[in-house]
This record gives structure tokens, C-alpha cells and sequence, in this order.
């Protein structure tokens, strides 16, 4: 099994652990969670695929996302149905989804940048940088759309930025390091930055115009 592959399947289990519980928090039925938890776990990779030219894309070729996903549903909701949880259960479960998210975007991050760094060697640093941040976050913008949340990667600390400066940091350790130290770096490195900026409320800067009141 490849780094790529390693990687792969860490997101989809984690992305899709982080979708069921936001459909579970939402109400929705078995079905709307699966919906949820699958969209969260292979939509970012659909999305790079078709920019990239893979078509039909791998997650359409080879299902094992999808079947991945619809297992951690089922037992996401397996787990919330026998386990009563008490109000310090349920800051655990917001420590569980935090973790599962930063697991997922840490992981897509790599295979999103490691996609672009094999098809296109000779490119530019945006290509893989773009679709390692459209692989981490396409789907977890498809999660919260559906579950009418304003997407996480629109007002949540160092969520995107930590993915472009892990997709940067791989792209400048590929030919030095080789492919697989290089990927387990920027894997480590996102995710250490993203548990910092849950820790200590690192906060993108946010405009406040001070004379200036409207709503839109």
C-alpha cells in the first residue's frame, strides 16, 4: 500500500466520522447522515479529479470510499444510539469531531498536493497547493451547505490556511526529502497547527469597519 493510499483512507474514515455527527447534531434520518458523511469524505476528491481530468473519477472507479464511509456511518450512528452520553460525554464528542476534521484535512492536504505533484511534475507551486486545498476542504463545504451551516472554512481559525501552508511545505520537501517523508511532514505539520489554533483561538484577522454599520 502506498503513503498516497495510507493517506486516502484516513481522510475518508475521518471526514466521514465528522459528516455523521453533523447529521446526527442535525436530526436527520439514517439515510440524510450516510448522505452527509459520504459527501464529507469523497467530495473534495471528486472535485479534484474533474479539475485534473481524472474522469470518471477514482472514488466513481474504485467505491472503496464509499463503502468506507458508509460503515463509519452506520457506525457513528450505532454508537450514539447505545451510548448515553452526559454533558462531559458531549464535550468529548466535540473533541472527537474536531480531531476526525483535522485528521481528514491533514490527510486530503497530502493527497490532494501529492495528485498534483505526480501528474504534473514540471507545474507550477499552485497547482498542487490548490488541489491539496480543494481535496482537504471541497468536502466539508458539501457537509455544510447541506446541514445550513456557513462552511467551516469561511470563519473558523487556521482551517484553508493551514492546508496551503502544508500543501507549500510539501511542495518544497518533494525532491529533497522524497515523496514519502515529504507527505508525512506536511501531514504532522497541518495537523499540529490546526490542533495549536483549536487551543488557542488562532483567529484569522476579521475587518471590522468602524463607521460603517449596514446589513446586506
Amino acid at each position: 500500500m502506498t503513503t498516497a493510499a495510507v493517506f486516502d483512507i484516513i481522510g475518508i474514515i475521518a471526514f466521514a466520522f465528522s459528516g455523521a455527527i453533523v447529521g446526527i447534531i442535525k436530526r436527520m434520518d439514517i439515510f440524510g447522515i450516510t448522505v452527509l458523511a459520504v459527501l464529507t469524505a469523497v467530495g473534495g476528491g471528486i472535485l479534484r479529479d474533474v479539475l485534473v481530468g481524472v474522469i470518471p473519477p477514482t472514488t466513481l472507479v474504485h467505491p472503496y470510499g464509499f463503502i468506507l464511509s458508509i460503515i463509519t456511518s452506520l457506525f457513528v450512528c450505532f454508537l450514539f444510539e447505545t451510548v448515553k452520553f452526559s454533558r462531559k460525554g458531549k464535550r468529548i464528542i466535540a473533541i472527537v469531531y474536531n480531531i476526525s476534521d483535522t485528521l481528514g484535512l491533514a490527510s486530503f492536504t497530502v493527497t490532494g498536493a501529492v495528485t498534483g505533484l505526480t501528474l504534473y511534475p514540471e507545474s507550477s507551486i499552485i497547482l498542487p497547493v490548490t488541489l491539496g486545498l480543494i481535496t482537504a476542504i471541497g468536502g466539508g463545504i458539501f457537509r455544510d451547505i447541506l446541514a445550513h451551516r456557513v462552511p467551516v472554512v469561511l470563519k473558523t481559525d487556521f482551517y484553508a490556511f493551514a492546508s496551503i501552508l502544508g500543501g507549500i511545505l510539501i511542495v518544497c520537501l518533494w525532491e529533497p526529502l522524497g515523496s514519502a517523508i515529504a507527505s508525512w511532514c506536511c501531514f504532522l505539520f497541518v495537523t499540529l497547527l490546526r490542533i495549536l489554533a483549536i487551543r488557542y483561538g488562532w483567529q484569522l484577522h476579521h475587518p471590522r469597519p468602524r463607521h460603517i454599520y449596514f446589513k446586506l
